[in-house]
């Protein structure tokens, strides 16, 4: 009878435990998530800031993941700026497709890179879109050639 009655005790304790811990999880996931509603993405390049806002989506979380990263931003077609990040990023639940403007930061599955677009472009299939560079910095990405940039996560 009386290892019953710490058994019951001994259970008690153990779902306390395991209801505290969990709720602790969730508080926890709930603060990340809020924190991470509350920043914004700066690259830099030289000597300039470009300050995009990350859509909350598999592929963007993937990328927030590698971040900061330094890296060398190539140019493409003319039109965008181009990175590779590894490992490849996630598309769950993405669209088949996207119709990027000047500023958006897209991911193109097909190749596994980044493209950030500084001219508008047509629609195209595997493109995902990861966000957007405020409009005024969209200027900073014309810039011929390759140059290093880093991607960082700051608190606004």
């Amino acid at each position: 009878m009386k290892n019953l009655k710490t058994y019951r005790i001994l259970s008690i304790f153990v779902f306390l435990g395991i209801f505290f811990s969990t709720s602790g999880i969730a508080q926890n996931k709930n603060e990340k998530q809020k924190m991470l509603s509350n920043m914004r993405l700066k690259i830099t390049i030289g000597e300039n800031e470009l300050m995009a806002t990350l859509y909350d989506n598999a592929t963007a979380k993937d990328l927030i993941a590698q971040l900061p990263l330094k890296i060398e931003l190539e140019d493409y077609a003319s039109n965008e700026k181009i990175f590779y990040p590894k490992p490849k990023l996630s598309t769950q639940g993405a669209p088949a497709g996207y119709d990027p403007s000047a500023g958006d930061i897209t991911y193109y599955s097909p190749w596994g890179d980044i493209a950030i677009f500084y001219k508008d472009f047509k629609y195209s299939s595997g493109l995902v879109s990861v966000g957007k560079i405020d409009e005024a910095d969209v200027k900073h990405l014309k810039f011929s050639g390759n140059k290093e940039a880093k991607f960082e996560l700051v608190e606004e």
